[in-house]
């Protein structure tokens, strides 16, 4: 029998070996069942963790929704983070590697690429102070450089801001320099508002500041009754009055449209018209003058 056949016995022996598949279907029950704990525990902790900050959302003594959210997203991720490097470990341990070699040649590796990776640190301790100085929040509509959008996710290493037209911005936040937020203020609205110069002025400021008592309590993102402040600005052919008003964070741009809607439906109501362009002729022949619209 040559050496090829007395391999091909072994190893046909070695398949066949009772012993080798009852350990192997136990090590594969193991791996099933420490997954599958996990996955409980994943789900456990994560809905722990929204009860527990949806009942401190309650207390107006605490923290800001705001903030609240943000932790309990980072609370989340650190379980998810803590529970895969358990399993990780356990499976290795089911399959026959020694894990505390491992933990400690990881340890020693783990430093050695520390040293090295300054960017992840320097991500690292500027997530940590984002969430102690509370800059932002998830759900705050922010300005980082050239990027602007709502909060999406903040984490230890990353930042994600979602655009308005959908686009998500993944930002390391050690690259996060100056933060400009939009949504820890009110807002204040701004419209100004044309008539032509054959409109009466005093006639066009009491209709509008009638029609400004109105809407507070038909717009309850309002803060307070909106504010004619009086001519703004005299063009070539309309005179242009200011209405402010402060909003609630963020809502000034829906404010706003409803503002012109509803100051030209009530100009149109007391028959103050909206300048329109015009021409003025002078013809030297006749010495006429004729005006065009």
């Amino acid at each position: 029998m040559t050496e090829l056949d007395n391999l091909y016995v072994k190893f046909t022996a070695y398949l066949l070996d009772p012993t080798l598949w009852q350990r192997t279907g136990i090590s594969i029950l193991k791996i099933i069942f420490i997954i599958a704990a996990a996955s409980v525990v994943i789900r456990a902790g994560r809905a722990i963790i929204q009860k527990a900050f949806k009942i401190k959302t309650r207390n107006p003594l605490q923290m800001s929704e705001r903030r609240l959210a943000t932790i309990a997203k980072l609370l989340e991720n650190v379980l998810t983070y803590a529970v895969f490097f358990v399993v990780i470990v356990m499976i290795l341990g089911v399959l026959g590697i020694d894990t505390k070699g491992l933990i400690a040649g990881a340890g020693v590796v783990g430093l050695a690429v520390g040293f090295g990776a300054q960017n992840l640190v320097r991500d690292v301790i500027t997530g940590f102070f984002i969430l102690l100085e509370d800059q932002f929040s998830v759900g705050d509509y922010v300005r980082v450089g050239n990027f602007e959008g709502t909060i999406q996710e903040i984490g230890l290493r990353t930042t994600k801001i979602k655009n308005w037209t959908g686009e998500l911005h993944i930002l390391p936040n050690g690259n996060i320099k100056e933060v400009t937020n939009f949504s820890l203020n009110n807002s204040v609205a701004f419209v100004d508002i044309s008539i032509s110069y054959e409109s009466d002025i005093h006639h066009a400021e009491r209709v509008i500041e009638d029609l400004l008592d109105e809407l507070p309590m038909r717009y309850e993102q309002m803060v307070k009754r909106p504010e004619l402040l009086g001519v703004q600005q005299i063009g070539n052919s309309e005179v242009t009055l200011r209405v402010t008003c402060e909003t609630q964070p963020m809502q000034h741009f829906a404010v706003s449209r409803a503002l012109r809607k509803e100051i030209k439906l009530r100009l149109d109501e007391n028959g103050i018209e909206i300048p329109y362009p015009r021409m003025v002729l002078y013809s030297r022949q006749g010495n006429e003058t004729k005006q065009a619209n």
